[in-house]
């Protein structure tokens, strides 16, 4: 089980991070295509996109999930599984949390959520917020921060950038 725990989060990370390929050809900033009313000029969009960006995986980014990853740990210390996980963990969550350039928690979402324990996801969001705010970000400024939770039924957990490993049985 060790081997399929590790294949699947690898998965999710390779997914994600090839995520970051459709940033390269918007136009952040630019004004919006349309006009409004009036044939005015149109100002930049406060329409939210329907799709997300998640920010390209970057040594920079990935170094950042652990430093993100220690604020949670220092500011869970109870709640952090100490030693190796269980082969079969409760749940594994994976979040995309929206920093601003101060380290400030903005959005919360979520790319995987285990269906057969839907209230561990509401907690993960509920503990990051209170987390918030993440050390500063530096000259990474605004960006998505992405980690995977493996959740034990204990309600403890690791964080996948961080964490001791899992057990064989």
């Amino acid at each position: 089980m060790k081997i399929s725990l590790v294949l699947s989060v690898l998965a999710v990370t390779i997914g994600l991070s090839g995520c970051g390929l459709f940033k390269q050809g918007t136009n952040e900033g630019a004004p919006a295509a349309t006009p409004q009313a009036g044939n005015e000029a149109a100002g930049p969009s406060n329409e939210v996109p329907t799709v997300r960006l998640i920010t390209a995986q970057t040594p920079a980014v990935r170094a950042y999930r652990k430093i993100g990853a220690r604020h949670i740990y220092k500011t869970y210390p109870k709640r952090i599984y100490k030693g190796r996980i269980p082969p079969l963990v409760y749940a594994v969550v994976v979040t995309e949390t929206d920093i601003d350039s101060t380290g400030r928690v903005t959005g919360v979402h979520f790319s995987r959520t285990p269906s057969h324990a839907p209230e561990v996801s509401g907690k993960i969001a509920e503990l990051i917020r209170e987390a918030s705010p993440l050390p500063n970000p530096g000259k990474l400024g605004a960006h998505t921060y992405v980690d995977t939770w493996l959740w034990d039924k204990s309600g403890q957990f690791q964080l996948d950038s961080i964490t001791e490993g899992q057990r064989s049985r």
